[in-house]
């Protein structure tokens, strides 16, 4: 695997190095070692699997407070989704910042997400399927949202057509930096 490091401090690109031949190829999607030995969480208890029916469809941003903060392993399995990292980190040297990157089943890369940072992403074609892995269980008492288009973080959200959002997402208040 090859490890691009993103403009949020602890974010990475994480894109797949196959192994072609004629029958197709084969690529490690995950190490625990590769993770460990760059300072990486490599304990994910969770995985989910997401269907968005939608292009325009926006789920998130979230994220969890302490003691559930999670660290997340974002990827596109079917279709393309612009998938959004912001920094809520107080003592981060990129705090109040976003990083956004291109997931596809196409070019098969990973977003690694930070504990405290918000994430979210929206669908670019209709009906994609994302696949993530958790460092936490999900802890409704400790989640919390940022709104998409809060302009605290001015996110250049790459669909421009209708957005979708659920009720829970558009709910969420103004953050302050």
């Amino acid at each position: 695997m090859e490890f691009r490091e993103l403009p949020v401090s602890g974010s990475y690109l994480i894109r797949l190095k196959p192994v072609s031949d004629a029958r197709g190829f084969f690529a490690r999607a995950f190490c625990e070692e590769e993770f460990t030995e760059r300072g990486l969480c490599a304990q994910f208890i969770q995985t989910n699997l997401a269907y968005t029916r939608r292009a325009g469809t926006i789920r998130g941003l979230h994220y969890q407070v302490p003691p559930h903060e999670e660290v997340k392993l974002v990827r596109c399995i079917r279709g393309a989704v612009w998938d959004v990292c912001v920094d809520l980190r107080a003592d981060s040297p990129t705090y109040g910042q976003w990083t956004g990157t291109e997931l596809s089943s196409e070019n098969r890369d990973m977003l690694y997400v930070p504990a405290g940072c918000a994430h979210g992403y929206q669908a670019l074609r209709d009906d994609t399927e994302v696949l993530y892995s958790v460092s936490t269980p999900y802890a409704p008492r400790y989640e919390r949202g940022v709104r998409w288009d809060d302009p605290a973080f001015g996110i250049e959200w790459k669909y421009a057509g209708e957005v979708t959002l659920s009720h829970k997402d558009k709910s969420w208040e103004a953050y302050r930096l």
